[in-house]
């Protein structure tokens, strides 16, 4: 490899790592029913949980929040794996024979 390739490589590395911070230190929200609400990290990092207690009657309502707490986790997750391919399909779709017309 000479030495313009090694440096092309070595900024696509950067910027690759540097968008994978962004999104790690990036926080998403997911909710369900209005009900449970959760922020985390791209890291997976769960920062917060709120749940409107007006939505309850009583506390016999538990199994529910339990349920709408996994969806809003559920949710906050995809969103994070959606934002991930954003972040990182550039990088994946450049393949072995692509990246960048290095090869």
């Amino acid at each position: 490899m000479n030495q313009a390739t090694m440096m092309r490589l070595r900024k696509m590395q950067k910027e690759m790592m540097d968008a994978q911070k962004k999104l790690e230190e990036t926080v998403f929200t997911g909710t369900s029913g209005g009900i449970v609400t959760v922020s985390m990290t791209g890291a997976h990092e769960i920062k917060e949980v709120k749940i409107d207690h007006d939505a309850f009657e009583s506390k016999d309502d538990i199994e529910m929040i339990e349920d709408a707490v996994k969806a809003a986790i559920a949710d906050c997750m995809k969103k994070i794996e959606q934002a991930s391919q954003e972040a990182m399909g550039g990088f994946a779709n450049m393949g072995m024979g692509g990246l960048g017309g290095l090869f």
